[in-house]
């Protein structure tokens, strides 16, 4: 609708319902899932797709206390509890992995040709 300030008006351009914003989303969702599969096993919901977008601005170089104004939150401290749960996610899975082929475990460290490769980029 023109003039609707509103990313994804409804049709009377005011802002979308959280039950319109969820069967959009499962409709969008069943529709990737025919071209991957994977979508199938996967819960995707609007809080998954914010919390995504949020690691994706902070991977980006995004100050953390702009996400949490991006996210509406009245703390950083919110936004932060977010971000220390992705890490400690991360780090968890880091220490279920066993070392590949027998080799000895330990923190990886490229290659000479790696960081070469790297640099030129």
């Amino acid at each position: 609708m023109r003039g609707s300030t509103k990313l994804f008006p409804n049709a009377h351009g005011g802002g979308l319902s959280s039950d319109a914003v969820q069967r959009l989303l499962a409709r969008h969702v069943a529709s990737a899932a025919e071209q991957c599969p994977s979508l199938r096993r996967k819960r995707v919901t609007p809080h998954v797709l914010r919390h995504s977008a949020a690691m994706e601005l902070l991977q980006a170089g995004v100050d953390c206390s702009v996400i949490a104004l991006w996210l509406g939150h009245e703390s950083i401290k919110t936004t932060q509890v977010y971000l220390h749960a992705h890490l400690a996610l991360k780090e968890a899975a880091l220490a279920r992995v066993k070392p590949f082929n027998g080799q000895k475990g330990g923190r990886y460290k490229p290659g000479d040709r790696l960081l070469a490769f790297l640099d030129a980029l």
